[in-house]
């Protein structure tokens, strides 16, 4: 296959679908390995694994990388498992497959339905229930309300003054009718309306009934007065005259009274002043104390949590050598664990072909059986000799087979051993099966010659082949009545294989 190089043309350059617009079932093969949604435009690298092209010209864009998927799965294999350019192809296979699976909007109150394919080419970005942000405000809204946010409710629009057409932000309008020099004003003295902001000033200079406070009101003067005319301008031969009518001597009196007491206020609150200055410096003393408490205290802090620092470091450090002594003793607990079965598997073990299994609790295993928790039990392995076969036991408690319900089942299984390949095949010798009375009168006797065309007795390839024997060996009425089979809840089974020949 030629490998080709992936295009960043403008139409490929998305990551992968979202899941949530698949209308059925979701099959792994659909999706993009890197970005884990439905593969958009799918390239197939030469290790197998397939990427949206976005995504695999995103990730070899720096050069050569490791294919995660195949670390994932435990595949990875040099140089098949190195992505880079050049290195994968259109898989349009899966392209075709991936572009006709159903399709429905994912965005909330849209009915939209159809293929992926239609999805991309029609309504993908063009949908108008999405949800899209503001350019201006940043506000999320619905795409098909987008014209009437911004002409009614974006506080970032742009409106223009309806009395001096300059454009302003709508949030900026209270602050633009403060200055705007068209802004219809209303004169207090003749109550004329409509008065542009520029030629209020003008207009309140000519106003006959407009009045402004007495240029004395810094003193106490509370009247108000009509402002005067601006004198008009007089021609050079004309003398200015600089003379002043001189004030009544009753407002004069007034006047010195007025300024005397504002006098004495002016010394009352240079006292107060005073002591605020003395005040204010016991403060200052005050809080410099304070200031190098607390940067005392700031040190004492720091230094204690250097040491908490310090602390909690050692605490992980030793909370890690914990739990990594945990996981050792559990290993160690499953090493010994797995020696004592072994150990008492080797203890249990014959090499004369003569095995006694001794099951106790049979009446609870029995119960198992029947209720399915334990249908079937294996003995442990016995042989006919150090070197010889291998070979165990498997019961049916309930019954297997023709004998389920009604009769006790004992089946005899030959296993895969480390001698295997010195021995003869098939198996071929005489097996005896009993079930002991432990009164030594009447023990329940079966044996069977293997047929040598059965898969049971030829060379196991897996760890034992399919059980034979007898799935009516033992009647389950025979061991509910009184009997000499069960004692101190414990029956014992006996295997006899006959050696002659080997």
């Amino acid at each position: 296959v030629k490998l080709l190089c992936i295009s960043c043309s403008p139409s490929v350059n998305k990551p992968g679908f979202p899941k949530k617009i698949l209308g059925n079932k979701l099959e792994d093969k659909h999706l993009c390995n890197c970005c884990h949604n439905i593969l958009r435009r799918p390239f197939q690298a030469q290790c197998g694994h397939r990427f949206c092209s976005y995504c695999f010209n995103r990730t070899v864009s720096n050069g050569p990388q490791k294919c995660n998927a195949c670390i994932k799965e435990d595949i990875f294999e040099e140089p098949t498992s190195i992505l880079k350019q050049g290195c994968a192809f259109p898989d349009n296979a899966v392209r075709r497959e991936v572009e006709n699976l159903s399709a429905v909007c994912i965005n909330e109150s849209c009915t939209w339905k159809g293929s992926i394919k239609e999805y991309e080419m029609n309504h993908e970005g063009k949908c108008e229930f999405m949800i899209i942000p503001c350019p201006s405000c940043k506000e999320r809204i619905r795409f098909n309300e987008q014209e009437r946010h911004n002409e009614r409710e974006c506080p970032e629009r742009t409106l223009n003054c309806k009395y001096c057409k300059e454009p302003f932000h709508f949030k900026n309008i209270k602050a633009h009718d403060e200055i705007c020099p068209k802004y219809p004003m209303i004169c207090e003295g003749c109550a004329k309306k409509k008065i542009p902001r520029e030629k209020y000033v003008d207009h309140i200079k000519f106003c006959s009934k407009f009045r402004t406070p007495c240029r004395f009101h810094v003193v106490g003067c509370d009247m108000s007065v009509t402002p005067l005319p601006p004198p008009p301008t007089l021609a050079p031969t004309l003398s200015v005259s600089t003379s002043f009518t001189p004030l009544p001597s009753s407002v004069g009196a007034a006047l010195e009274l007025q300024l005397h007491s504002e006098k004495t206020k002016v010394a009352e609150l240079g006292r107060r002043c005073t002591e605020l200055e003395v005040k204010s410096g016991t403060f200052e003393n005050v809080v410099c104390v304070l200031n190098r408490e607390v940067e005392r205290f700031a040190t004492t802090m720091e230094a204690s949590n250097r040491q908490h620092k310090l602390d909690q470091d050692k605490i992980e450090a030793l909370s890690n050598k914990v739990r990594q002594l945990e996981r050792t003793v559990g290993l160690k607990d499953l090493t010994v664990a797995e020696m004592e079965g072994r150990l008492r598997e080797m203890s249990a073990t014959t090499f004369d072909g003569i095995f006694v299994w001794r099951i106790s609790d049979f009446a609870k295993k029995r119960q198992d059986a029947i209720a399915g928790r334990a249908p079937a039990m294996f003995s442990p392995a016995f042989y006919t000799s150090k070197y010889g076969y291998k070979m165990c036991l498997r019961i049916y408690l309930n019954g297997d087979g023709t004998g389920r319900g009604s009769h006790l089942s004992l089946f005899f299984v030959v296993m895969r051993g480390l001698s295997d390949a010195l021995l003869k095949w098939p198996f071929n010798q005489k097996v005896t099966l009993m079930l002991l009375d432990q009164s030594n009168r009447e023990h329940i006797i079966d044996a069977f010659r293997p047929d040598v065309t059965s898969s049971s007795f030829q060379r196991p390839v897996s760890e034992m082949n399919i059980a034979s024997g007898c799935p009516l060996f033992c009647p389950l009425s025979k061991l509910d009545t009184k009997n000499s089979y069960i004692r101190d809840d414990t029956i014992f089974i006996k295997a006899i294989v006959d050696l002659t020949g080997l």
